[in-house]
């Protein structure tokens, strides 16, 4: 049978909360109809998160599959790395606390499937979309700040590219994943830079955050590399590195 949808979700040091997510992830498999390959990218956790999630597939799960390297690479390596290896005709990636639940995955493989978009991303700004819990005001400041910058010069006008969940049919995927560059917390800008450079269908959907346990984004210790990440998207563009492979 082939695997209609790979579920890629980056983890580091999640050992506080893993093992809730294993299990939310295994029962909603288990009330699915189509067939779906869930992979976890631990990305040089340093907690005991690899073993947390080792030891859940042997005695529960066995389905579910782990990648894990030594060193910490970043989300945009961890989220590439799985998307790379899997089969899905169909490929999501979403945080490891699922933070805007499983349904938005029916939604989204509507949208590819059915609708036969390229690419499917979640979009907070839209209507429709909420906030469950209370954002951090100093979140909410800095993230319009670089979600204007983002959408006026880079990303033609998608002003929430940082939400954490994009779906991606499995041409689509292997031609933006080869060629990305980033490895940090931009790397969702220059997905979808190139997506709007190759002239990709996106659709953008309403989203509703449920939690954010998993974040581990600063935003005074990553803004300043995520606006370095935006000026080698640009010059990554004018040296042809988005060239697409043949």
């Amino acid at each position: 049978m082939d695997t209609k949808l790979s579920l890629i979700i980056p983890i580091y040091n999640a050992e506080a909360f893993i093992l809730d997510t294993l299990i939310r992830l295994t029962e909603w498999k288990q009330k699915i109809t189509y067939s779906v390959q869930i992979i976890l990218v631990n990305d040089g956790s340093n907690d005991s998160t690899e073993s947390i999630v080792e030891n859940y597939i042997k005695s529960k799960d066995s389905a579910i599959e782990i990648i894990s390297y030594k060193l910490n690479q970043g989300k945009g390596y961890a989220v590439k790395t799985g998307m790379l290896a899997a089969i899905g005709k169909y490929r999501i990636f979403t945080d490891v606390d699922i933070p805007f639940g499983f349904e938005v995955f029916d939604t989204m493989l509507y949208y590819l499937d059915f609708k036969e978009f390229d690419v499917v991303v979640g979009d907070r700004t839209l209507p429709g979309s909420s906030y469950v819990t209370e954002i951090p005001l100093i979140r909410k400041v800095g993230s319009c700040i670089y979600f204007f910058i983002v959408g006026r010069f880079v990303a033609g006008g998608y002003f929430d590219t940082q939400c954490g969940i994009k779906g991606f049919s499995a041409i689509v995927a292997n031609d933006l994943f080869s060629v990305s560059k980033i490895n940090g917390f931009a790397f969702d800008v220059e997905l979808l830079y190139i997506s709007l450079k190759r002239n990709y269908d996106i659709k953008r959907i309403p989203v509703v955050l449920s939690c954010q346990e998993g974040s581990s984004v600063s935003m005074l210790s990553h803004g300043l590399l995520m606006f370095i990440d935006l000026y080698k998207i640009k010059w990554n563009q004018l040296k042809g590195k988005y060239i697409k492979r043949k």
